[in-house]
């Protein structure tokens, strides 16, 4: 019997066993098929990456970002054990694109879609830079009983705008230049502010899929999202956080800044632990993986 013999004879055993009612249909019973896709509330679809079958862990993404940049985090945390579940926010990646829905409650309802359509319990809710807002607004919004923990990376909380009450932070007129920069042409700012949101180590390889990532999403789409989260006032929603928190946050961070973001969400936050990434850039999950995969497994194992 030849080697082409050997094989088909090897399928052929497969498929009657199928048939037969043999150990293969059982496999495949234990195997979970699950969608890639959850419906919004207004009928979008969101893309969903859905790894493993343990204690759940939600991860949510930078602004312009999707799913994708937490690959290393969900192939360390599935080989632990935990289900990984990580959507595009619509508009970004493998998700519809609406022509609305990029205020911040109608991206919250997303979230809220996905750990419902999911019958996500007991969840590890960890959200990265624009991804943080999304957190603490769906714990103001839908509170914490589905919430075990919460873990915020690189935070845009809880506050950006300067106000009377919040003189220490960044002027409205600002912000809405910044955001005109970017209207007239998003290319040129990407590359303008590129060099601080890196290491001077992180290859070119990386900077080219983010910035190709970034300038996929349409640009009024990430104005949109800017907008939503630049202006969202989370304070009083931090404050009322019962959840253990862990916040993660580098100190040469030029995209939220620490003293601004990181270190005002852990003062409203009671009981919350603030670990500070010596000389760390914005994108904690890429420039600083491991020390993060680290981190977040001693807090949810703790």
């Amino acid at each position: 019997m030849n080697r082409r013999t050997v094989l088909e004879a090897t399928l052929l055993g497969t498929a009657l066993a199928a048939a037969s009612g043999g150990s293969a249909p059982v496999a495949a019973a234990q195997q979970t098929v699950r969608s890639p896709y959850v419906t919004a509330r207004d009928g979008t679809k969101l893309f969903v990456q859905d790894w493993g079958s343990g204690s759940p862990v939600l991860l949510l993404t930078a602004w312009t970002f999707n799913a994708s940049t937490w690959g290393s985090q969900i192939a360390a945390l599935d080989a632990k054990g935990f289900r990984c579940v990580a959507p595009d926010r619509r508009g970004h990646g493998r998700s519809e694109m609406p022509s609305s829905g990029y205020d911040l409650e109608t991206l919250t309802d997303d979230v809220a879609a996905v750990i419902e359509a999911r019958d996500l319990r007991d969840v590890t809710l960890v959200g990265f830079s624009m991804g943080t807002a999304e957190a603490v607004n769906y714990l103001r919004r839908y509170g914490s009983d589905r919430i075990a923990r919460l873990v915020l990376v690189a935070p845009t909380t809880p506050f950006l705008v300067k106000t009377e009450d919040n003189p220490d932070a960044v002027p409205k007129a600002m912000i809405e230049a910044d955001n005109a920069a970017m209207a007239r042409d998003f290319a040129k700012w990407i590359a303008a502010n590129e060099a601080p949101f890196f290491t001077p180590d992180t290859p070119e390889i990386t900077r080219t899929w983010i910035r190709e990532m970034m300038l996929s999403v349409p640009l009024p789409v990430a104005l949109a999202c800017r907008e939503a989260t630049a202006f969202a006032d989370l304070r009083a929603a931090a404050a009322r956080i019962d959840r253990p928190t862990l916040i993660l946050h580098g100190d040469k961070d030029a995209s939220a800044p620490l003293p601004l973001t990181g270190a005002k969400t852990a003062k409203l936050i009671k009981g919350s632990k603030l670990i500070v990434y010596e000389g760390a850039p914005h994108p904690l999950p890429l420039t600083h993986s491991e020390r993060l995969i680290a981190d977040m497994l001693a807090f949810m194992n703790a």
